[in-house]
Formats: structure tokens, sequence, C-alpha cells
């Protein structure tokens, strides 16, 4: 009741900002003017004003796209705003582990440095679907495209953080509905992605989002080891209406919303804690945590697991590297 009440009155946390906090707000003190920034899902929603606010503080943009049209359609938007603005548009597609590689192919022919990583691109699927490498649509897209993405970029983060002296940034958006599943991860995404009539998407979004933050918790671990001058941070947008509801358009949805509409963010107050991570001085050298309303806080007891955040990454290795299931190879075999 008081963490509601808090909220409501967007109390002020320990780093000074809370849920009533915007993107401007917590970066008015930020310059960005030697940054490059990777942002995913950054043409509608909480990515593009995430993508807006970095470019007013002078960063330098490569937005990843599966609709070019609406990627420029932001680029435009971002250079009318920001006429100095360097944003570069680029084709991607997270549910394919094919075109995730072709994109980092493509990014490292430009030579350009990386410091800022914002996996932020977000699917709900209504329907179930299986992608073209054989992983429940939800999870390809939320989790395991972001998941290589990283994997294949974060050499060139540890590089630019080295050649420039300032820490590299990775930020994972994840959702605090990732406490609503306390099963065994791995068992159950294999289970839904052959069985669609036991699909439940709530519960698929779910254990996406729970992956994010076992992603995170597992790669900071990753990135000490090594020495690397490179964070890693998960956080919690809060509730707010995006696109993200699209396959679910319709008067039950609406209704939701109004009834919850005194606990929704607007956009760019839900763009204020991927912001705040990825760019703010207090911040810097704080990794593997869960951010909500620019604080830290705690995720679920599963997100916080050791042995799952190893468990899944294993797991996420043999899924990017398996041969097409097609050809008769299926990514989950041994992690039953």
């Amino acid at each position: 009741m008081l963490d509601t009440l808090k909220y409501l009155l967007g109390w002020k946390g320990p780093s000074g900002y809370g849920s009533k906090s915007t993107a401007d707000q917590v970066t008015s003190s930020v310059d960005l003017r030697s940054s490059t920034a990777i942002i995913t899902g950054a043409t509608s929603g909480i990515g593009a004003e995430t993508a807006r606010v970095l470019a007013k503080r002078g960063a330098r943009l490569v937005l990843p796209a599966r609709n070019q049209k609406a990627a420029e359609e932001t680029k435009a938007r971002i250079q009318s705003e920001f006429p100095g603005a360097e944003v570069l548009i680029m084709p991607l597609d997270l549910s394919s582990l094919s075109s995730v590689r072709n994109f980092v192919s493509e990014f490292e022919s430009l030579n350009l440095p990386l410091n800022l990583l914002i996996n932020n691109a977000g699917k709900f699927s209504h329907k179930h679907a299986v992608s073209e490498d054989g992983i429940e649509m939800t999870f390809a897209t939320n989790f395991l495209g972001h998941f290589l993405l990283t994997k294949l970029l974060v050499e060139k983060m540890i590089e630019t953080a080295k050649t420039t002296g300032v820490e590299g940034r990775i930020v994972n958006v994840s959702s605090s509905i990732h406490g609503w599943f306390s099963g065994d991860l791995i068992p159950y995404l294999e289970h839904i992605t052959r069985n669609k009539s036991d699909y439940d998407a709530t519960c698929a979004y779910a254990i996406s989002k729970l992956a994010n933050i076992l992603h995170t918790k597992e790669l900071a671990n990753r990135l000490q080891g090594m020495g690397a001058n490179v964070s890693v941070n998960c956080v919690h947008p809060g509730i707010v209406r995006t696109r993200l509801t699209r396959d679910r358009e319709g008067f039950l949805t609406d209704l939701v919303f109004f009834l919850t509409s005194k606990l929704l963010k607007t956009i760019p107050q839900a763009a204020a804690t991927t912001c705040y991570v990825a760019t703010h001085a207090k911040t810097k050298g704080i990794t593997g945590k869960y951010f909500a309303d620019c604080n830290e806080a705690s995720p679920s007891k599963l997100a916080t697991s050791s042995i799952q955040a190893a468990r899944l990454w294993s797991a996420s290795e043999a899924m990017v590297t398996s041969p097409d299931p097609k050809f008769g190879a299926y990514p989950f075999n041994g992690f039953d």
C-alpha cells in the first residue's frame, strides 16, 4: 500500500527522481555529444522517446528497425526537432537470428564506436507463433534476439570503453510482469513452443521479461570477471499504454486501461528510467541491478537466482548456435 502511495504521489527515491520524473528531466545534466547509441524498438512509444531525448543530448543514434518506413518517420521527427542530430537507420528483425547477425555485420562495417546499447523492443503476441529459428515468437523477439545482439556487440563496447575511458552501458528493458512466472523457464518455453493448444500469451510475455533480468545478472558477472568497463542493468519502465498492446485492441483493453488510468505513466515518464540508467552519473559503476521509477528495486525471487541465470545463459548459447530446426535439430535438446 505504501509503495502504491509513493508511486501515485511521485515520491522521489535516493536518486532524486521518481515515478513522475521524465526522460528530459533525468538527462538535463547529460552531454552525449561523443556517444553512439543503438536503441531497438525506437519507432514508437518508449523507444521513440528514448531516442528523441538521447538525440537532444547529442548522441549519434543507430535505430534498428523491421519497419523501415516507421523508422524513417522517427528519424524525420527527431531531425525536425534537432536539425544537427545524426540518425542512422538499419534493418533488423529481432525474431530472426540471421537478421541479427546481418545487422551486426553491417554496423561493424561502419567502423563506429558503441557506447550505449538499449535493448528496448518488445512484443506481446496474442496468438501462438514460432520464429524461423524454431522459438516461440515472444521469447524470440523480446529475449533471444537481444541476447544474440548483445553477445555480438559487447566486444565493440568493451573496445570503445577502453579507448575512450568512458563506461559503456547496456540497458535491458524488462517489466514487473516478470514476477507473474515462477516455474521452470526452459521446459516451459519448450512446451509452449511445441504445443500451440497450451499457449498462454501473458505467461509467454512474463518469461521473456524474466529472461531479460536473468540475462542482465549473468552478463554483469561475466563483464566484471573480464574487468570490462561496461555495465549492464535492467529496468521496469512502468505501466504505460503503447503499441505493445496492438494485438489486443478493443473494448476490454480500453476498459482495463481506463480503470487503471491513475497508475499509468506518460511515455516521457516511462522512458525516464531507461534514460537515467543509460546516462546519469549516479549510475556509473552500478551493474547487474534492476531499476524501477529511476531507483534500484527488487525483482522477483526467481529473477535473483544465479543458478537460473547461468542455466538460461547456457541454453541461450545453444539456441543461437544450433543448426536450423527445420533440418532435424531442436534448440532445446539437452536442457529439459
